[in-house]
Parts: structure tokens; sequence; C-alpha cells
């Protein structure tokens, strides 16, 4: 008897412990789609899970560090849902493209209209992010996330050592500058085939009089067959003379 219990009271533990880390992992976080470069533009997903079981997810709000502002912050369209855009005032102004930018992106709220994330969904809200800054690895995207029942919960616990806090702020981490600055990564120049070095792929090389391979091919053919065609008809006419001459003796005689 004591033996069940202690497989009983072993087998809770276990599953509590597995609950927790499912809840624990299962927080707003922020996920780009390829490479997200310092300096270049990247597109991000804020992923987005509902954790209740009894409440809907109806709004979420995430905001961005002026202290590395981004000068455009674009969310893409989702079907039922409201996207809004809050700039602020920046103290020290921002140099891009050429052209000095005195505010940013501060935050971008969603809030349902006509949808909402139930129990056991998730939702992505796509972002179009640029110029991304150089002088940092990483963004902190502090979120707060508000359910139906009114419940709010707010990703916003930085990470300070190994282990991670119970509501972390979802982080976009940088990759270094690629060489086109545009977050994709550098692209591999790739030379294309000139026009006469296609033909020379289809056709064959020119040869020193200018002509190419494959009229010379020809020019040499035809003249072969000339030849051949040249001596079939000495050969048929010395055969008409020899017929002639005989034709004649036999008459003769």
């Amino acid at each position: 008897m004591n033996l069940s219990r202690a497989a009983l009271a072993a087998g809770t533990a276990a599953a509590s412990v597995v609950l927790v880390s499912g809840t624990a992992f299962a927080h707003v976080s922020v996920q780009p789609e390829g490479e997200a470069a310092q300096g270049g533009y990247a597109t991000v997903n804020i992923k987005v899970p509902n954790e209740r079981d009894n409440a809907s997810t109806v709004k979420l709000e995430v905001n961005f560090p002026l202290d590395h502002p981004l000068a455009s912050v674009m969310p893409q369209p989702v079907p039922g849902w409201k996207a809004v855009v809050t700039k602020s005032k920046l103290d020290k102004p921002l140099t891009l493209h050429g052209k000095q930018i005195n505010e940013a992106v501060s935050k971008v709220t969603w809030t349902a209209d006509g949808s909402k994330i139930g129990p056991g969904q998730f939702q992505q809200f796509p972002l179009s992010l640029g110029q991304l800054p150089e002088d940092t690895d990483q963004l902190v995207l502090k979120a707060v996330q508000t359910y139906d029942n009114d419940e709010v919960v707010r990703w916003i616990e930085e990470q300070k050592g190994a282990e991670e806090p119970q509501n972390p702020a979802p982080v976009l981490k940088l990759s270094a500058a690629g060489a086109d600055h545009h977050g994709g990564g550098s692209a591999t120049a790739t030379t294309a085939p000139s026009a006469s070095a296609s033909v020379d792929a289809k056709a064959g090389h020119e040869d020193e009089g200018g002509h190419s391979g494959t009229e010379t091919a020809s020019a040499s053919s035809t003249d072969t067959t000339a030849r051949v065609l040249g001596v079939a008809g000495i050969l048929v006419g010395v055969a008409g003379v020899a017929f002639g001459l005989l034709a004649g003796r036999r008459r003769s005689a």
C-alpha cells in the first residue's frame, strides 16, 4: 500500500512539473521570418498563445524601446483584428537615409474586431521592422495581453541570468550586419553569361576567320560532298567513253 501511495505521489508531482513547464513555455514571443540583421530590415511575427481555458485573448500591446528606436513599424492586416500604431517624440533625432526623424514607433496595439484567441489557440501578428539598430544585438519588446474576463498578463520581465522569469518579455535577437544592410544576409553575386558566350555554347567557338564552329563544320561537309560527287562524275564519264569505244569496235567487226 505504501508503495502504491508513493508511486501515486510521484506521478502527481511529475504531472505538476509538466503542467508548470508547459505554462512557462507558452508565452508571447517574437519570431523573425528569415534573418533579422543589424542595420537592415526584417519581417517578424508576434506569436500570442492563449494560456487560459476559461477566457479568450481580445487585446495585445507590444512596446518598442525608444533607446533603440525604429523609424518604421508596419503591421500586416490580420482578419478580425484592428491594429493601431503609436509614435512618440525622440529625445535625440534619428537619421535615416539622410533625413532626420524626430519620432519613432513606441507601441502597436491589436484589438479584437470580430475575432479572438480562444482556449487552446494562438495567433500570429506580422510586422515589418526597419531600420534595425546597429548598436545592439537584441530588442526587448514588452507586451501586455488582455483577456475577455478583464485579466491582464504583462510580459515585461527581462531575463538577467540563466533562469527564465515567470513572465518573460519577447526578445528579438539581431544577427551581425550583412554587406547589403537589408537584413536578409549578403547576396552572392552571380555573373550572367554574356550573349556571345551563350551563342558559343550553342553554336561552338569561332575560328580565326570569324566563322563559328558550326559554320566551319557545315562548310567542310559541303566541300567533301562536292569532291565525292566530282570524282563520281569523272568515273561515270570515263565509263561512258570506254563503253562508246567498245561499241564502235563491235560495229566495225
